[in-house]
C-alpha cells in the first residue's frame, strides 16, 4: 500500500498548499481581496486537479498486492 504517495496527490497538495498561503499572506496587513479569491480559487481547484491526474494514471494502484 503506498498511502497516496502518487505525483497525483502531491500535486494537489502543493497547490491547496500554494492556495492556502496565497489566501493568507493576501489578508496581512491590509486584505486584498483579490489575492485572496485566487488562493481560495486554487485551493478549491486542488482537488479536481488531483482526481484529473490520477484518472489519467498518475495516481495510486487501487489492486492489492498480497
Amino acid at each position: 500500500m503506498s498511502h497516496g504517495s502518487s505525483p497525483a496527490a502531491w500535486t494537489a497538495v502543493l497547490v491547496s498548499l500554494a492556495g492556502f498561503l496565497i489566501g493568507g499572506i493576501a489578508l496581512i496587513p491590509d486584505p486584498n481581496w483579490v489575492l485572496f479569491t485566487i488562493g481560495v480559487v486554487l485551493a478549491v481547484g486542488a482537488l479536481p486537479l488531483g482526481k484529473v491526474m490520477s484518472v489519467a494514471g498518475y495516481g495510486t494502484s487501487r489492486v492489492k498486492d498480497h
